[in-house]
């Protein structure tokens, strides 16, 4: 057996013996996302390194602390990808349990799916020390619960992943990036249009930029797929937009390629505002056929339309809970006031569960760590 794992069970046995609680951690480039956790931080890192990779399967199978960088690097050299395009928040970029226990995508995950469904089976360590295996390195049905899955944006509160299988893709042999200068009204009406036709949209993104001279409004269209289809996908969508009036141009593979980087890893500038004493950013998950909604700044656009990112005071959490929920979505405290992280959560960082949800949840809670060894409150439960 691995000494770190065996160390790592003897840490939650004693946690469980001693009622101390730990809070799971990789490289904390998603320390800002939930509830503050409770208890002592339990440094998961070190366990890293691919375990199998099997190209020609489109499967690999790496420990819970491979850095997602080396991860994306092996499969690179394949031709092969991440298609959701997980975050790299921070330098370190995150790793591969801190990825699935997230379940945080990126701009593509409209089109091909979130991070749930990649995941083909885990391994992990639960709130008893028990080594538990789940799923395996094939798609296939599953009765009960799937819990390979579950364990995806469970952050950490039902056990420790050990390691995980992901299923991964060839990367599209074509991509296209269109920029149009479009309000935001008329961006989502043609969003919602074209993702009624069979073209390769793969992400999208609508933004207010202030900086332009005069303030502008652009949509951002990204295309992947066969290179006849895309190319013919960017002629009838640029005829489109032109004959309503609207500007279109192509944008350089390269450069948009880091902008759709920064666009998933948060480093635009709306995401890095002028210093603004009450702004908390929120994050507004919807239908992608919600309308233009009466929000107190300017969002940023992204999922068609589903997910829509915006600068408001924690204080208007029950209003924008409201709208959300009024849509057919929810609201989410996504990173608060530098300094001011304990004030701005009293509000609730999560839309609170339905009861049923709710109860379901802390069953899950219970059968796997029935000493609450990782209860951290991290999920607000």
């Amino acid at each position: 057996m691995n000494v770190l794992l065996q160390e790592f069970k003897d840490r939650i046995r004693v946690a469980a013996e001693t009622h101390q609680t730990l809070s799971l951690q990789g490289h904390g480039s998603k320390a800002f996302y939930g509830e503050t956790p409770q208890g002592d931080t339990l440094d998961v890192s070190g366990y890293s390194g691919v375990l199998s990779y099997e190209p020609s399967e489109l499967v690999v199978t790496a420990r819970a602390g491979t850095p997602l960088r080396e991860l994306e690097a092996l499969l690179a050299e394949k031709g092969q990808c991440l298609p959701f395009e997980p975050p790299h928040f921070g330098a370190a970029g995150g790793t591969l349990g801190g990825m699935v226990a997230s379940g945080l995508s990126g701009p593509a995950r409209v089109s091909v799916g979130s991070v749930r469904d990649y995941v083909l089976g885990v391994s992990m360590l639960n709130g008893r020390a028990e080594e538990l295996r789940f799923g395996g390195q094939v798609m296939k049905n599953v009765a009960g619960y799937d819990v390979s899955r579950v364990m995806a944006g469970a952050m950490g509160t039902l056990g420790m992943i050990t390691e995980v299988s992901l299923k991964v893709l060839p990367k599209a042999p074509a991509e296209a990036t269109l920029m149009m200068a479009m309000p935001q009204a008329q961006a989502l009406q043609q969003l919602h249009r074209w993702i009624a036709q069979p073209l390769p949209l793969n992400a999208s993104c609508w933004v207010h930029d202030d900086s332009a001279q005069p303030a502008q409004d652009f949509l951002f269209v990204r295309l992947r797929g066969a290179q006849a289809a895309v190319e013919a996908a960017c002629l009838r969508m640029a005829s489109d937009v032109q004959q309503k009036g609207f500007a279109v141009s192509r944008m350089d593979n390269a450069g948009a390629a880091g902008d759709w980087q920064a666009c998933a890893d948060q480093q635009l500038p709306f995401f890095q505002p002028e210093p603004a004493p009450q702004a908390c950013l929120w994050r507004l998950s919807l239908p992608p056929t919600a309308p233009v909604l009466d929000l107190p700044s300017s969002p940023l656009i992204e999922w068609h339309g589903g997910l829509r990112w915006l600068w408001a005071p924690a204080s208007e959490a029950a209003q924008l809970r409201e709208l959300a929920q009024r849509h057919g979505g929810h609201a989410t405290l996504w990173r608060t006031r530098p300094g001011h992280g304990v004030e701005d959560r009293r509000v609730g960082v999560f839309t609170p569960l339905p009861p049923v949800q709710q109860k379901l949840q802390q069953t899950l809670q219970a059968e796997f760590d029935p000493h609450a060894v990782f209860k951290t409150g991290r999920l607000g439960l």
